[in-house]
């Protein structure tokens, strides 16, 4: 009779105790998995800010065809003026070359500026991607975490509920072998 409600007793405070060691497993590793996607949405928003904010002129692709642009003019203006001196051209069709090759520029800058709003729409959307991301992988592991803590809750329910029927159990056949030991 007293090692049946020994037994129990063990029985219920392991469950207890097996139940509150499983809940702070758990919780450390839902805190865990929480820091991990903070860090993740820190290092995209840093991704973000830091790309979307380029100046998509001081890139280097840009950068290199601007310098040819420039270098393409500078030639063109100089064998302009050299035929012009050589051939007797008027200062109107030097001008005219210098005007062509200086639309010729700001196109070059405004394709890079074409081009760099693309890429900051690519950033953006690839930024929203990532967030959103980011905010389903927290709300699976909250409702993962919620589950979990409900099921081991209702389980120790049920493990302590089983426990206390058993020694509610010893405590009745207890009454019952009292009276034959008397």
């Amino acid at each position: 009779m007293w090692g049946t409600i020994i037994s129990s007793a063990i029985g219920l405070a392991a469950q207890l105790y097996g139940n509150k060691t499983a809940s702070e497993a758990m919780k450390m590793a839902h805190d865990r998995s929480q820091q991990n996607l903070e860090a993740r949405r820190i290092e995209n928003q840093n991704w973000f800010d830091r790309r979307y904010n380029e100046d998509a002129t001081q890139r280097a692709d840009a950068q290199r065809i601007l310098n040819i642009t420039a270098e393409n003019i500078k030639r063109r203006n100089k064998a302009a003026a050299g035929t012009a001196a050589v051939m007797g051209g008027t200062e109107e069709s030097v001008a005219a070359t210098k005007q062509a090759n200086a639309e010729a520029l700001a196109d070059a800058v405004s394709r890079i500026a074409v081009a760099g709003d693309a890429r900051r729409d690519k950033i953006e959307d690839e930024y929203r991607k990532t967030k959103n991301g980011i905010l389903d992988a927290e709300t699976e592991l909250q409702n993962n975490y919620d589950i979990t803590k409900a099921q081991n809750v209702s389980q120790a329910i049920t493990g302590a509920a089983s426990a206390a029927a058993n020694l509610a159990g010893v405590f009745d056949g207890n009454g019952n072998n009292d009276k034959k030991d008397k």
